[in-house]
């Protein structure tokens, strides 16, 4: 299964260094970077599941680079990490885009939990309300609304759900194994038939080119 990428900002080495360690023993790749202009620079080069910022950093603050980041169509979710904890603080994290607010100090398994519940809900920003997926079809994503030709489609959750992943990764080949973990919950049993289902469903209404087969392997959205 293909590891979540975060992206650490963290102008403390050991600290960066610790957590960085801890994570990728759980499974994550991490990358580290130590100012914000760093920060910049690979948020416009790399693609990522996850932000986690610190806000005091040389070269800027982490609220303004999310902030900045936002308005450049960025839609990856974010956790600030930050010894800061004035309301006010805690407020302007969440009003330039973050998605979570973990304070200074913090115990290693906190900060797993919370990116953990982030990846699982799989959720992201966009700046416009609606998707254009074509000419004639569109996608709220806040209010899982889909029309084709203005009309609005029933989708099913898991229809919904494999909606949002395959637009969050466009043009990727997403494993089965990817796609059963996204759809179905721990206690849940996944299926391979209702999965055909889903895809089946989402072909008649987006076209039956938008979503690829590769054998064994998993589906690809175009």
């Amino acid at each position: 299964m293909k590891k979540s990428k975060l992206l650490f900002l963290e102008d403390d080495p050991n600290l960066s260094e610790s957590v960085s360690e801890y994570l990728e023993e759980q499974g994550y790749e991490v990358v580290c970077v130590y100012d914000a202009s760093s920060a910049e620079d690979i948020l416009f080069e790399q693609k990522f599941d996850l932000l986690l910022l610190d806000v005091n950093v040389p070269g800027g603050d982490g609220f303004s680079l999310l902030k900045s980041s936002r308005k450049e169509g960025n839609s990856t979710p974010a956790i600030f990490i930050t010894s800061r904890n004035a309301m006010n603080d805690v407020e302007e994290g969440f009003l330039s885009g973050g998605d979570d607010y973990i304070r200074k100090p913090y115990e290693l398994k906190e900060l797993l939990l919370r990116i953990q519940t982030i990846l699982k809900r799989n959720f992201y920003h966009n700046p416009s309300e609606t998707l254009s997926l074509s000419d004639s079809i569109a996608y709220d994503i806040d209010n899982q609304v889909l029309t084709v030709d203005g009309k609005e489609q029933p989708l099913q959750l898991k229809e919904h759900k494999l909606l949002k992943l395959f637009i969050q990764h466009k043009n990727e080949l997403l494993s089965h194994e990817v796609i059963m973990e996204h759809l179905w919950d721990y206690d849940e049993t996944p299926s391979d038939g209702s999965l055909r289902t889903y895809i089946k469903t989402l072909r008649k209404l987006l076209g039956k080119d938008r979503i690829v087969s590769h054998k064994r392997l998993g589906y690809q959205f175009r």
